[in-house]
Formats: C-alpha cells, sequence, structure tokens
C-alpha cells in the first residue's frame, strides 16, 4: 500500500485512477495524516435477498371466490343496512 500526499494525488490523478484499477491500494495524506484511501471497487455484487421474502405466505386459497367476497364486492351484506348514496 502506497501513500502519497494531496497535492502529488491531485497532479497524478488519471495514474493513480489507472493503477487502483490494477488492483492497487493507494493512501493519501494531508499534512503526514490519511485522509482517504483509492482501492478498486468489488467486480460482483452479492445476490440481493429482500428481507421480507421469508416471512410472507400466500394461503392456498388466495384466488377463490366465496360468497363472502361476492357480497363485499357488491356491498351486499343484509347483516349492514344499505345506506343512502
Amino acid at each position: 500500500m502506497e501513500t502519497i500526499n494531496v497535492f502529488d494525488a491531485k497532479a497524478q490523478f488519471s495514474k493513480l485512477i489507472a493503477r487502483a484499477e490494477g488492483g492497487e491500494e493507494i493512501v493519501i495524506l494531508r499534512h503526514g495524516h490519511p485522509v482517504a484511501r483509492l482501492m478498486p471497487m468489488p467486480t460482483t455484487r452479492p445476490d440481493r435477498v429482500p428481507g421480507w421474502v421469508a416471512e410472507f405466505d400466500v394461503p392456498d386459497d388466495f384466488n377463490d371466490w366465496t360468497q363472502a367476497d361476492e357480497a363485499d364486492w357488491f356491498d351486499d351484506r343484509p347483516d349492514q343496512p344499505a345506506t343512502a348514496s
């Protein structure tokens, strides 16, 4: 791992980027103290798995149409009085 000061890093930025692409890691110093690290990006991304997938379960009767569903759909419940519009 090489270190370079900010002034030199600004002057050689393109070369430093090329070196980072090649796999090198470069630490940039300001007044002798490390302030940044230039390193290659990972080539592959990890597979994303949404957290809610494991917790979600579709019931077996999800697509079954019942009399209660029809009453709800057409707002035709005998136990509820009809509202005036």
